[in-house]
């Protein structure tokens, strides 16, 4: 189940991000691994903005959340985790759908988001759900921004890039039941 995150939500954030981010472990980027979670501040604002979606049934831990911002006139995918326990079940790409409808509803054309390009569960992923890459050229001076400060942070050791897809004009079945058991 899709939903908006609570405040009794923001204590379980933090765990999935270190769970979810412990996988680039095995492509031999322990940097990342071991990068720490979000300040619980972030998770606050997005939490105030509306701009903070978890998977999971109201009063029990999610499995799953998405951070959004608004950049350049687009949804911006800021983050995205998946608990590993609970991947490969399709929760990632019906949150990014769920993003669309959001952004269809504020009249945002295109959801972006930047990520690795060359490893599996990154870009290439997101090219199955639809997305394409950007080419720096055309970046707007906000996803420029947010490129800058992931070189700052030392993300470029391994290729990254900015990508998006258009946000569908009527809404799509739902990638995953909402109601399903094994949430």
């Amino acid at each position: 189940m899709i939903r908006l995150a609570e405040p009794t939500d923001l204590q379980y954030l933090p765990a999935i991000d270190v769970a979810a981010g412990a996988v680039f472990r095995d492509a031999g980027m322990e940097a990342v691994a071991d990068d720490e979670p979000p300040p619980l501040a972030l998770f606050e604002s997005h939490l105030a903005e509306g701009h903070l979606w978890v998977w999971g049934r109201r009063k029990q831990a999610p499995a799953a959340f998405c951070l959004v911002d608004v950049v350049d006139g687009t949804a911006h995918l800021e983050q995205i985790s998946v608990d590993p326990s609970h991947a490969r079940r399709g929760i990632g790409a019906a949150l990014i759908d769920h993003l669309d409808g959001w952004a269809r509803d504020r009249g945002l054309p295109e959801v972006t988001l930047t990520t690795f390009r060359d490893v599996p569960w990154s870009a290439p992923y997101y090219a199955r759900l639809g997305f394409t890459v950007v080419a720096d050229e055309d970046l707007g001076p906000g996803l420029r921004a947010i490129r800058e400060a992931e070189a700052e942070r030392g993300l470029d050791r391994w290729p990254r890039v900015v990508m998006t897809r258009h946000v569908p004009i009527e809404a799509p079945a739902p990638a995953i039941p909402e109601d399903r058991e094994d949430s």
